[in-house]
């Protein structure tokens, strides 16, 4: 149990000892996810502090302006590494990141690659065939084989000590956050008094609940992306595409197109495929922040490698024809003198 208590604020206390043991059942850690448990509880404060419409609007604002953070950076970039860009840029992403509540982002990014090396097998940590729904929603994340990052699986990043600091330490970041917002509900209510929100309402709002729905949205990808939605490639795995989750998430939904291309920047391949990160990252080059975005492969494209290629080129709007074979003449035709 002390253990546990001091991994809240430490999370590579003793982790390598978990890492080494390799019978941790699948169950609930309680006492380690204590602070999962209060982010969702935080939620009821709304009860104490009331709502006003600038504390709803920053809570939806924060909920896409952090999306975009685990869907751009901590997974096409830290993950995947889609694009490049600066040291210190990479620094700014994981804090960027980091306020997301979703520790940090080299366990974030050892834990997506060890997904997509066993998808859908037996030690996928989160799949829903293999561990059913609700473990694959929420209930992986609390348990205790779960919790250590594996340094020695993504060297690429480890090797920056600023990175493992801040993974090291991923309650850090958040609490920081959570008090900018509670003062920022303060200096609102004395500057603004007409906006009629207060310090309470951005923490739980701004912090809580936004925060909350911003984990069960990027939740959604791994309970429903690989039971909902359609399938255009064989992937090994049952990973689908679905146009609700890519709305939900940014463009996550498209995640079948992802596990068959995982290393290009553009999840939505064709031009009704919404991709709002891939957008935002498109747009963010043109600063010169970041840059070498990884484009789709032609191979995507190659009607051979789709498992329904006329349904993607009826979405396309193309015209598919099909050519009637000629009916065999009834005589053969004699040759002129």
């Amino acid at each position: 149990m002390v253990v546990s208590v001091i991994q809240w604020f430490d999370a590579d206390y003793r982790s390598d000892e978990l890492a080494l043991r390799k019978d941790i059942p699948n169950k609930v850690e309680w006492v380690r996810t204590i602070p999962f448990v209060i982010l969702h509880a935080g939620c009821l404060g709304v009860f104490i502090t009331g709502w006003s419409w600038t504390a709803v609007g920053a809570a939806v604002f924060l909920y896409f302006v952090r999306m975009f953070a685990v869907t751009g950076f901590f997974h096409r970039y830290f993950s995947h590494r889609t694009f490049s860009t600066s040291r210190f840029m990479q620094f700014v992403l994981a804090v960027w990141g980091g306020t997301c509540v979703q520790r940090g982002a080299l366990w974030w990014a050892y834990t997506h690659r060890h997904h997509h090396q066993h998808s859908d097998e037996p030690v996928d940590k989160h799949s829903p065939l293999q561990h059913g729904f609700m473990w694959s929603h929420i209930g992986w994340i609390t348990s205790a084989k779960n919790f250590p990052t594996d340094y020695s699986r993504i060297k690429d990043l480890a090797k920056f000590p600023e990175l493992v600091f801040l993974n090291r330490f991923d309650v850090l970041v958040p609490v920081l956050f959570a008090v900018f917002l509670f003062f920022v509900g303060v200096g609102l209510n004395a500057l603004f008094p007409s906006l009629g929100v207060t310090g309470g309402q951005m923490l739980v709002w701004g912090f809580f609940i936004s925060t909350t729905v911003l984990f069960h949205g990027t939740a959604c990808i791994n309970s429903m992306a690989h039971v909902w939605g359609k399938r255009r490639y064989e992937t090994g795995d049952d990973s689908r595409n679905s146009f609700i989750l890519s709305l939900i998430t940014l463009g996550e939904g498209w995640h079948n197109n992802h596990h068959m291309h995982m290393s290009t920047v553009r999840q939505g391949f064709y031009w009704w495929e919404l991709d709002i990160t891939f957008y935002l990252l498109k747009a963010l080059s043109w600063t010169g922040l970041i840059w070498d975005l990884r484009p789709v492969p032609a191979a995507a494209y190659d009607p051979e490698r789709q498992i329904n290629p006329a349904d993607t080129a009826r979405r396309a709007g193309m015209v598919v024809e099909e050519v009637e074979a000629p009916s065999a003449p009834s005589a053969p035709i004699a040759a002129k003198p």
